[in-house]
């Protein structure tokens, strides 16, 4: 017990340091420091008990390491994460039964009072959530479908409820059973988005070094079709930060790439209207290129290669900016065309952050549909079987 008392003393000795010495980025050091501080816990209490309990949890937090930096914008690095966070707490539970650890017992406390929430409210409080920000959204965004995604949920999520608890009032016994088709797919969806949004919030840490020869700036829709929006000089003031803050540093600054093509509704070229922005935000013109074909985020990547690779053809460093939201999925799409490249993320609105990751989720899922066709096709095929057989053989 007095191990650890010291060791909580420690640690809160060492967070309070940091959290006045690092005032822009707290919650990165507030994370690292609490994972060390466990790991080294942890470690101390396997040597003193002899004991090799804690290389479960380590062989997937070694394993997520290697191909996340390997290969940051892929799907499986996020059920490597959640493997390796269901370890832990298998390994703090074995930890605490055994040893009786005080901090053990802290974390588990923590985490049973969070799911005990969560099996209470959690469900009634996202329905109040998600319509509670659809109106938010509403209020500022036009009412096209893609603004209107989380009021689109939170009615499903109702109907679902519904569903669940007057079916098997009016439905005879057999047929309750395929109540169970929509319930167990939208769980499946739920696993699914909680992967998606765990590597997404993981991937917002990228921290580039400041040896960039490019920053490619992801194009968007332009106001009367030749002004840049909001949304895209975010993108663009993000590469500029950036832009600046390796000069500052290295005396030597990246190029800025603006990706975009013309659209059908749009005067000029995307990339020309932000190179336009650019210039009025004082960068040189000869520190500015323009890519001005593509019409999607794939092609933003390939035709943003080819120029790289053309005007630099021995090898660079690039990266790129796009919103917070949508950096992983456009990760994706560079990878797909073979470019090494990592993004980082302009700041979003936060009343529309729910609405674009369910978007970007929903574009992500899409890349893999036939995927969940078949395991929503076997989750359909296992209840219908499971009716027929009530239905003939049990009545």
């Amino acid at each position: 017990m007095q191990r650890d008392f010291i060791a909580m003393a420690l640690y809160f000795i060492v967070l309070i340091g940091l959290w006045i010495r690092f005032k822009g980025k707290r919650l990165s050091r507030f994370l690292i420091w609490t994972g060390i501080f466990m790991l080294l816990y942890f470690c101390i209490l396997e040597i003193q008990n002899r004991t090799f309990f804690i290389l479960i949890p380590l062989f997937f937090l070694l394993l997520f390491c290697y191909f996340y930096f390997k290969e940051k914008c892929r799907l499986r690095n996020g059920w490597l994460f959640n493997l390796m966070l269901i370890s832990f707490m298998g390994y703090v539970a074995i930890v605490t039964a055994t040893n009786g650890s005080l901090i053990g017992a802290g974390i588990l406390a923590i985490l049973a009072v969070l799911f005990l929430i969560v099996i209470l409210f959690g469900l009634y409080a996202a329905i109040i959530f998600l319509i509670g920000n659809s109106f938010i959204v509403l209020r500022h965004e036009s009412r096209r479908l893609p603004n209107l995604l989380t009021l689109i949920l939170a009615l499903a999520i109702i109907a679902l409820i519904v569903m669940q608890i007057y079916g098997p009032k009016i439905l005879p016994n057999w047929s309750v059973i395929l109540l169970s088709i929509p319930t167990t797919i939208a769980f499946y969806f739920f696993v699914v988005f909680w992967n998606f949004l765990s590597i997404s919030i993981i991937y917002q840490f990228n921290q580039p070094k400041f040896n960039q020869d490019y920053i490619v700036v992801l194009g968007a829709g332009l106001i009367g079709g030749e002004k840049v929006t909001p949304l895209l000089a975010k993108r663009i003031d993000r590469a500029i930060q950036f832009y600046k803050k390796q000069s500052e540093e290295t005396l030597s600054p990246p190029q800025l790439l603006m990706s975009g093509g013309q659209g059908p509704d749009e005067k000029i070229p995307e990339a020309q209207a932000m190179r336009e922005y650019a210039l009025e935000q004082g960068i040189p013109d000869e520190d500015i290129l323009m890519e001005a074909q593509s019409t999607n985020t794939l092609e933003n990547m390939r035709f943003s290669k080819e120029i790289m690779e053309r005007e630099n053809p021995s090898g660079y460093h690039a990266i790129f900016t796009s919103n917070n939201y949508h950096i992983f999925r456009a990760g994706m799409y560079a990878e797909e065309v073979g470019l090494k490249i990592d993004g980082i993320g302009s700041k979003t609105a936060r009343y529309y952050l729910p609405n674009a990751f369910l978007r970007e989720f929903i574009a992500v899922a899409l890349m893999n549909k036939r995927l969940h066709l078949f395991v929503c096709g076997l989750i359909a095929l296992g209840f219908i079987a499971l009716a027929v057989i009530n239905y003939f053989f049990i009545g």
